[in-house]
């Protein structure tokens, strides 16, 4: 089964102290390059997140660094050409989306690139009112 992994699933896995760590871990754990997806994006975003969240203890950006570098080992990346990057902005602006919304977006569109069969995302919300019809699809770790 194809499954696409949002950011907010892959930083809960690789920081400890998430209040999310022990579904995503267990999720993260298992994932495979042959079947598990994540945006090429998210790995700035990865990386971004926990080397800048008020995280005890903190963690340093050379281990944010390789954190990242462990999640090229398990997930294949899915990135959007500039016309699809192009398309979903467009969408996202015709239907008033703003702030994370919009990067939820374009994961979604990296999903279904990557023709994942289950997405996971700590962001329920947002996926479910920009995908409605993804909803059976979209769940939680």
């Amino acid at each position: 089964m194809t499954e696409f992994f949002d950011t907010s699933v892959i930083v809960a896995a690789l920081a400890r102290t998430h209040p999310h760590h022990g579904p995503s871990i267990l999720r993260f754990a298992k994932a495979e390059p042959s079947r598990s997806f994540c945006g090429l994006h998210t790995l700035a975003e990865v990386y971004s997140s926990l080397s800048s969240m008020p995280l005890k203890p903190q963690i340093p950006p050379d281990y944010a660094f390789r954190l990242v570098q462990e999640v090229l080992t398990r997930f294949s990346t899915v990135s959007l050409d500039k016309q699809e990057y192009l398309d979903i902005l467009e969408k996202t602006s015709a239907r008033g989306l703003t702030g994370g919304k919009i990067y939820d977006a374009l994961l979604l569109a990296c999903a279904a690139k990557s023709q994942a069969q289950i997405i996971y995302t700590w962001n329920l919300k947002h996926f479910h009112s920009i995908a409605p019809h993804l909803a059976d699809r979209i769940q939680s770790p």
